[in-house]
């Protein structure tokens, strides 16, 4: 059962959302080898859940999350707008205007200094995995878009740091830079509030005692 997470320093809170009751599915376990890969992939679900203590959900595809969109239609995807916004000098694009080459991005997750776009990856603080099995399985697709897409859960970070991260959560991954780890904790605790993801209870104390460091 997921449970809500106490309020946040700031005076902020997580909305307590609905129980996210999993599917039940039957107990039928594949043994030959000739199986298909939908049942083992179920079966693998379903016993990462349980041993994370969560509602089991619908088998994660990141193409269920379609991201990199150009929403206000310029030719710039998310990925682009992100790196251009993030700049901290007026950033080269290509010939077309439509792709950031270069720079001036400082990691906030292990305070490099990065000058060319390839280097850089756009991280989903809350990644994508995540999100998915705390409740985003059960969204529309176009929500799922949104949060796919939504700013205010992206960062322009190294691409190294972001592939050490991958799906892990905030209890199992902080960022290298120590000075970024209250910030990184807020921005989480807004975006979970902001789509009133679940958390079970365990998760939610842990949280709540990292909570107090930031004080």
């Amino acid at each position: 059962m997921l449970a809500p997470l106490l309020g946040y320093a700031d005076g902020s809170s997580l909305i307590s959302p609905d129980e996210h009751q999993g599917q039940k599915i039957g107990h039928n376990e594949c043994f030959q080898e000739d199986c298909p890969e939908g049942d083992s992939k179920a079966h693998r679900a379903i016993q990462e859940a349980q041993k994370e203590g969560r509602a089991y959900s619908q088998i994660y595809n990141r193409s269920d999350y379609p991201h990199w969109s150009d929403d206000d239609g310029d030719c710039m995807n998310t990925r682009h707008e992100i790196l251009a916004l993030s700049s901290l000098t007026p950033p080269k694009l290509s010939p077309n205007g439509c792709y950031v080459s270069s720079g001036l991005w400082i990691d906030p997750y292990s305070g490099k200094e990065l000058k060319r776009a390839s280097e850089i990856d756009i991280d989903h603080i809350i990644p994508l995995k995540w999100a998915h099995q705390h409740g985003a399985a059960n969204w529309s697709k176009p929500k799922k878009q949104q949060f796919a897409n939504d700013p205010e859960n992206l960062l322009a970070v190294h691409d190294r740091i972001n592939q050490q991260k991958g799906s892990k959560g905030i209890l199992d991954w902080m960022p290298p830079n120590t000075q970024y780890h209250c910030e990184y904790l807020k921005r989480w605790v807004h975006g979970i509030n902001k789509y009133s993801l679940g958390l079970n209870a365990p998760e939610k104390a842990k949280l709540n005692d990292m909570k107090t460091n930031c004080l």
